[in-house]
Formats: structure tokens, C-alpha cells, sequence
């Protein structure tokens, strides 16, 4: 056999080892000096109350599709274990898992030219836009939706690939159970199933041995999975389900036309700087395209079904996002997977288009591809987080300790006050879970659980706090110990805007009758705030 044709290209194994290395420092370095996202607390106190038999919605709520806790709750032995940093060692397990996905997929996608060559070029490429990328090991390795919601997609869409292997049925079941699971997780991702749904059944016809109704399976696995991820909530919580997916995000303020034009623009900078490789490359693989022919030539059994799949449910997020009242560019994080897969494609496919064999090229691409991602990676803002606490005029102070340490030291000082079992009062969820205690109910959405303008009867309903409830909270739970960051009554909901001070200061008063402070702390959670632990007065 030709050597350079036998996958065993040592080249090539040295540069998957290199992304495999540098993609595993990444996740270590946001793993343990990570900033703190308030989302982190919610998800995993979500995750533990279910782990204890209450169920989302009709016990607690939550502002995303019932999936995530559930997975997370499996997953909870690593909290109890490691704290919040369990958390996160999942979150990071499962992010490295999809960058693996993304790689597999754009293998599948990439068709059969030159005997698998370019297959593995355009594998490693996916795999170091994903993993070699600060941004998205970040937001992969926190306790967000993110991680999850991104494996669900890329596994959901290699099974789509594998539809023309044996098993294709099983491969199309799978790939709608995937798929469904992954709008349970996620919302804006139920966008994909109905594109792929869509292609399945009007797009090019399969060649055998394709299942003979890849639709009609893909169709029975999405349905069969959506009711069993929504089905029991639908009956016995619809209000806090419909809540927890549209409700709450539908109902923020998107502000002026030229706060919304802002927010938008700030929106398409920030993703552009966050992928600013993938986006050139594919850029470049657009402007460079091969002509039809070539094209149709150069990829051999490429998928082309699959990869409208792809790039149709990647913009339909994308837009979905954009059109969000306030967009986040972290919501991205779930569609990059895809991207990056077919960003590979692309290359692969310019590569591929070339008379020489397409292998010729896609030694050196993908070397280059690499140093890209690390060059990008060593530029990026969040790794000054890392060091940095922001800037004080003309320096740059140092962190006294990491974000994680600093709420280790916090939950260490609340359970020498308190009891296993004893309530914590305080809107920042992470530091209950650091510490194993319970927050009071309707506080599980921390400093997002307060909707002063509600009736009573809808809060509770919805598992929230309305103004009456929430000073009613303030004077009478059995709570042995508070904790309050700056975040506390800095939120107004379901606008999230913020809370009118005159209120805010009204809501300290309550504390500040009930409890005394016992101890301050500086550069905790989210945005390194003060945090004030306080006890009884009596």
C-alpha cells in the first residue's frame, strides 16, 4: 500500500496531538481560573433538587428545558465531591466531547475523496476551531446550557450522516431523539429538528441502503424523545414549562431603538472577535469556492442533504439569537459546533478541487489552521481574566485568588455558622451549592427571582417572588445564616432591568433588621463584588 495513503500519517498524528493538548489546557485554565456566571448556581441547584426527587416547574423554577438538570443530576456525586468545580469538570467533559463531535461530523460530511485523506484533515480543522478557541472552552467548561445543548446538536447531526450506513433507521431514530433532547436543553435549538425534518423528507433522495422513510424515523425518534422530555411537564406544570422556555426570555425589555441597535451591533462584534479564525477561513473558502464541476468531482459521496441540515438549523439559531430582545453573544456557543464542521467542509472542498491530490494541501492547511487557533487563543481577553481583576487607572492589580477560591473561602466561613441541612438566605445560588445548604423557596433563580410587579397567585404559581412575598421572606424564614453579594436586589424581573433604588434600599433595611454582618469579603462571584455574611441578630 501507497504510505501516503495509509491513515497512520504520523504528520498528521502529531498535529492531533498538539489540538488534543492545547484543548485540554484550555479547558483546565477556565476550569480553575474561570470568572463565576450566576447562571452556574441556578443549574446546579436545579440539578440537586432533582437529584432529590423535586421535579422542575411544578416544585422550583427554571428558565430553560427540563434536560439539563436532569442530565446534571446524574452527574451530582462530582458536586457533593469537588463543589461548583464538579460542576464544571462535567460541563468541560461533555464541551471536549463536542469539539470531538464537530470534528466526527465534519469527517462524515466531507464525502470519500482521495482514500480518507482530506476526511481526517478536515476532522482535525472542526477540531481545532472548537477546541483550540478560548471563548468557546470557556463558556463550555462553566454550568451553562451550552455544553450540553452543543453535543446534543453535533450528535444529533452525525447520526443524521450515518442514515446511509447499515442501521440507517436506527441512525435517523437517534438522530431525532438527539435533536429533541437538545431543545429540551436548550430552546432556541428545537430550530434544527423541523430543518432537518424538513430536508429529510423533500430533499435529494438517498441512495440505497438508506432507509426507504428517513423522515418518517427521524420524525418517530423527535417525537418519541420530545414527549418524554416535555410530556410529563406539559400535564402537570404547563404554565411553569411554557414559562420557563418562552415566557421569561420573551418578557425582557429590549429598551430604546438606539439601545436595541446597540445591542444588536455589539452582538455581531462580539461573535466576530470570539470566532475570528472561523470566521475567516470561511470567509475565504466562500470567496474561493471551486467552480461547479470541480466541485461535484472533488467530494465523492459528500452528504449534501446533511450539510444543508447543517448550515440551514446553524443560521436559523443564529437568527433566532440575533432577534433576541437582549442577544448574548454566548448563545453562539451552541452553533459552533456546526459551524466549524462546515467551515472544514469548505476547505476541504477548495482543497479538494485541486488536480493535485487534495492530501498535497491539507497537510500544511491544517498546520496553519492550528497555529491560527493558538495564535487567536493567546489573544484573547478572557485569558487576562484569568490574572487580571480589571484595570485601577494606569494598572492592571493581580487577583488575590482565583474566582473558585474565593468561594470555596466563602462557603468554608458560612458552614462553620451554620448546620448540614440549614437554610442559606442569599440570591447567589453558587455559594448554596459550595456549601451543601438550602436556599429559601423561590429564590433558586438568585438575584432573577424577584418580580415585584406580579400577583401573588401568579408568582407562586410560577415559583417566583413577588414584592409582598419577598419581604414577607425577608422578616420570617427560618434562615440561620445570609449571604449577600452585590448582586442582591440589583434585578428587576421579568423586565431584567434594574431594581429603582429607593426599593433596593428598602429591601437592605429588611436584612439589615434581621441579620448583623459577620464578615466582608472582596472579589466574590460574578463580576468580583463585595459579599457580606451575616448573622441573626438574636
Amino acid at each position: 500500500m501507497d504510505k501516503r495513503r495509509t491513515p497512520r500519517d504520523g504528520k498528521l498524528a502529531a498535529l492531533w496531538l498538539a489540538a488534543l493538548a492545547a484543548t485540554g489546557i484550555l479547558y483546565a485554565c477556565n476550569l480553575l481560573l474561570g470568572d463565576l456566571n450566576q447562571d452556574e448556581g441556578w443549574y446546579l441547584y436545579a440539578a440537586r433538587q432533582v437529584a432529590r426527587g423535586r421535579m422542575p416547574y411544578a416544585d422550583f423554577a427554571v428558565p430553560q428545558g427540563p434536560v439539563m438538570p436532569f442530565v446534571y443530576a446524574a452527574a451530582y456525586p462530582l458536586v457533593d465531591a469537588m463543589g461548583v468545580a464538579g460542576g464544571r469538570l462535567f460541563s468541560a467533559a461533555l464541551g471536549f466531547a463536542a469539539a470531538l463531535c464537530a470534528a466526527w461530523l465534519a469527517a462524515r460530511l466531507s464525502g470519500g475523496a482521495d482514500g480518507g485523506g482530506s476526511r481526517r484533515f478536515a476532522a482535525l480543522a472542526a477540531f481545532c476551531l472548537c477546541g483550540v478557541n478560548v471563548y468557546q472552552s470557556y463558556f463550555t467548561a462553566i454550568v451553562k446550557t451550552y455544553a450540553l445543548t452543543a453535543l446534543l446538536l453535533a450528535g444529533g447531526f452525525v447520526l443524521l450522516t450515518l442514515r446511509r450506513a447499515r442501521h440507517g433507521a436506527a441512525a435517523c431514530f437517534g438522530s431525532g431523539v438527539l435533536l429533541a433532547l437538545a431543545a429540551g436543553a436548550r430552546t432556541s435549538a428545537a430550530l434544527c429538528a423541523p430543518v432537518a425534518l424538513a430536508l429529510l423528507a423533500f430533499g435529494r433522495r438517498d441512495p440505497s441502503p438508506a432507509p426507504r422513510f428517513p423522515a418518517l424515523w427521524f420524525g418517530l425518534g423527535g417525537a418519541a424523545a420530545a414527549a418524554a422530555a416535555f410530556g410529563p411537564f406539559a400535564l402537570s406544570a404547563p404554565r411553569g414549562l411554557w414559562f420557563g422556555l418562552f415566557g421569561y426570555h420573551a418578557s425582557r425589555a429590549p429598551g430604546g431603538p438606539l439601545y436595541l441597535l446597540a445591542c444588536k451591533a455589539g452582538f455581531l462584534s462580539r461573535v466576530a472577535q470570539a470566532y475570528l479564525v472561523a470566521g475567516g477561513l470561511g470567509l475565504a473558502a466562500l470567496m474561493f469556492r471551486p467552480g461547479r464541476g470541480a466541485a461535484r468531482g472533488a467530494a465523492p459521496g459528500a452528504d449534501r442533504t446533511a450539510t444543508a441540515a447543517v448550515w440551514l438549523g446553524a443560521l436559523a439559531m443564529t437568527v433566532a439569537h440575533f432577534a433576541a430582545p437582549f442577544p448574548y453573544d454566548d448563545y453562539q456557543t451552541i452553533v459552533f459546533p456546526l459551524f466549524a464542521a462546515g467551515v472544514a467542509v469548505a476547505l476541504f472542498r477548495l482543497f479538494a478541487s485541486v488536480r493535485e491530490p487534495a492530501r498535497a494541501g491539507a497537510r500544511p492547511l491544517a498546520l496553519a489552521v492550528l497555529l491560527l487557533c493558538l495564535v487567536s487563543a493567546f489573544s484573547s481577553p478572557i485569558n487576562q481574566a484569568w490574572f487580571v481583576r480589571g484595570r485601577d487607572l494606569v494598572w492592571w492589580p493581580l487577583k488575590a485568588e482565583t474566582p473558585l477560591r474565593n468561594l470555596r473561602k466563602a462557603a468554608a466561613k458560612v458552614r462553620e455558622l451554620t448546620a448540614p441541612g440549614d437554610l442559606l438566605l442569599t440570591q447567589d445560588p453558587y455559594l448554596a451549592v459550595e456549601s451543601g445548604l438550602d436556599l429559601p423557596p423561590g429564590m433558586e433563580m438568585g438575584p432573577f427571582s424577584y418580580f415585584p410587579g406580579w400577583s401573588r397567585e401568579r408568582a407562586a404559581r410560577l415559583h417566583v417572588l413577588n414584592r409582598a412575598m419577598m419581604f414577607e421572606l425577608l422578616r420570617e424564614t427560618p434562615a440561620r445564616a445570609a449571604a449577600f453579594s452585590e448582586w442582591a436586589f440589583a434585578v428587576e424581573c421579568p423586565s431584567v432591568t434594574p431594581l429603582p433604588d429607593g426599593e433596593r434600599r428598602a429591601l437592605w433595611d429588611e436584612v439589615e433588621r434581621r441579620f448583623r454582618e459577620v464578615e466582608r469579603m472582596g472579589g466574590f462571584g460574578q463580576g468580583g463584588t463585595g459579599l457580606r455574611i451575616m448573622l441573626p441578630r438574636s
